[in-house]
C-alpha cells in the first residue's frame, strides 16, 4: 500500500471533544457534574466510556441502574457505528463540544443492541474486518493470519495502539500491483434523511476499461442526488473521517488511507447546512 503513514496517523488520532450529562430524570442521589472526553474517531461508544460510567453512577440509585447507553439531541446513538461516522452523521454541522446525553434506564430496544461488555464489540469489529476482506480478497488474507494476530488488530483499537493496529492491519491493505487495487472497496454511505440503515453494495476500486474509479463515481452510482450538477447549487456534504474529499480522489486510495480500523470506508451524505 501507499506509504502515507502520516495520513493513517492523522485518522487514527483525531478526536472530538465530547460534554457528557446524565439525562436530567435519571439525577436522583446528588447533582452530576457533566463528564468531559476527547473521544477517539476511530473506536466505539462503549469501548470508551467506562470513565463516564463510573462518573455517573455515583449520581444515580443503584437499583435504576440497567444498561448505559446514549443519546444525542433524542436520537439513541448506535454503538456499532464507529464513534466519527456518528458525530459526522448526527452533529457534524454543531459547535463543540458534542453534547452527548447519557442514560441508565429505558434501554431503546428498537434501536440499538445491547452491549454488555466488550466481547461483544470485539466480535462485531471482527465480524466486520472479515467481511472486509471478503470483499477485498476473497478472505485470503483474514484467513491465512492466526488467531493470536486477529487478537493483536483488536487490541491495537482496544489500548489505543497505532503501531500495534497497523503492523498487522497494514497486510489487509496489500495487494497484487498489476491489479491496481482490492477486489471491491468496503464501503457504507449513511444518510440522514433514511430509514435504510446505510448503502452497501460491491463496487470495484477500477472499470472493466482500466480507468481509476473516484468518490464521484460510487456516489454518482448509489446516490446520484448527492452530486451537484453544472449551475446546480450543492445540496449535500460528503464526509469521510469529518472531512470532505474532493470527489476526484481515487477510491483505492481512500480505503487504504481513510477507512476506519474495521476496514470499511464509511461515508456520510448530509444536507448541506443552511444557516
Amino acid at each position: 500500500m501507499a506509504d502515507d503513514k502520516d495520513v493513517l496517523r492523522d485518522v487514527w488520532f483525531g478526536r472530538i471533544p465530547t460534554c457528557f450529562a446524565l439525562y436530567q430524570d435519571e439525577v436522583t442521589e446528588k447533582e452530576a457534574e457533566p463528564f468531559y472526553l476527547l473521544l477517539p474517531r476511530v473506536s466505539y461508544l462503549t469501548l470508551v466510556t467506562d470513565k463516564v460510567k463510573k462518573h455517573f453512577l455515583k449520581a444515580v440509585k443503584p437499583e435504576d441502574v440497567e444498561e448505559m447507553w446514549f443519546e444525542y439531541e433524542g436520537t439513541p446513538l448506535k454503538w456499532h457505528y464507529p464513534i466519527g461516522v456518528l458525530f459526522d452523521l448526527h452533529a457534524s454541522n454543531t459547535a463543540l463540544p458534542w453534547s452527548i446525553t447519557v442514560h441508565f434506564k429505558n434501554f431503546p430496544e428498537r434501536d440499538l443492541l445491547h452491549c454488555l461488555s466488550n466481547s461483544v464489540i470485539e466480535a462485531h469489529f471482527m465480524s466486520c474486518i472479515k467481511e472486509a476482506d471478503a470483499l477485498k480478497h476473497k478472505s485470503q488474507v483474514i484467513n491465512d493470519m492466526q488467531k493470536k494476530d486477529h487478537k493483536q488488530l483488536w487490541m491495537g483499537l482496544q489500548n489505543d495502539k497505532f503501531d500495534q493496529f497497523w503492523a498487522m492491519n497494514r497486510k489487509l491493505m496489500e495487494y497484487p500491483t498489476e491489479e491496481g487495487g482490492f477486489r471491491y472497496i468496503p464501503f457504507r454511505i449513511y444518510q440522514t434523511m433514511s430509514d435504510r440503515p446505510f448503502i452497501q453494495k460491491l463496487f470495484r476500486p477500477v472499470s472493466p476499461e482500466g480507468h481509476t474509479h473516484t468518490l464521484g463515481d460510487l456516489l454518482k452510482e448509489m446516490y446520484p442526488a448527492a452530486i451537484a450538477h453544472d449551475g446546480d447549487s450543492r445540496k449535500f456534504q460528503v464526509l469521510i473521517q469529518g472531512i470532505e474529499p474532493l470527489l476526484e480522489t481515487p477510491l483505492q486510495w481512500l480505503s487504504e488511507h481513510l477507512s476506519h480500523p474495521d476496514n470499511f470506508l464509511h461515508v456520510c451524505v448530509l444536507p448541506v447546512p443552511t444557516d
